[in-house]
This record gives structure tokens, sequence and C-alpha cells, in this order.
């Protein structure tokens, strides 16, 4: 059973994770032949000011 973690700063809307959620089950499913019912994708989102660019927070960079 495939499980996709994706790590992404905070911000993004409901359309587009469940947009991401939707391409990475098909890459998967592509890639792999795995059943789509089998494949799990988990979406972390991160707050800005806990994920660093560069020496910097995301927040601090305003992204």
């Amino acid at each position: 059973m495939p499980f996709a973690q994706i790590h992404m700063i905070e911000g993004r809307t409901e359309e587009q994770k469940k947009a991401v959620i939707e391409k990475v089950t098909d890459a998967l499913h592509e890639a792999v032949g795995v059943p789509r019912e089998n494949i799990r994708v988990w979406i972390h989102e991160v707050p800005r000011e806990n994920w660093g660019i560069a020496g910097v927070s995301a927040k601090e960079l305003g992204r």
C-alpha cells in the first residue's frame, strides 16, 4: 500500500489540496500499478514560521 507524504507551507485552499491528492494518487497508480483504493496521501501543512529557507522563516520572507 503506497503512502505519500506531502509537506507544504500552510495556506492552500481545500480545492488545491483535493487536486494534489487526486494527482498524486493518479501518478502512483500509473507508475506502480497499484489500485487507487490502496493509495494513501497525507498532506502535512507546516506553519510559515516553522518553514526555513536559507536560514530565514518563510513568514519573514513573505511567503
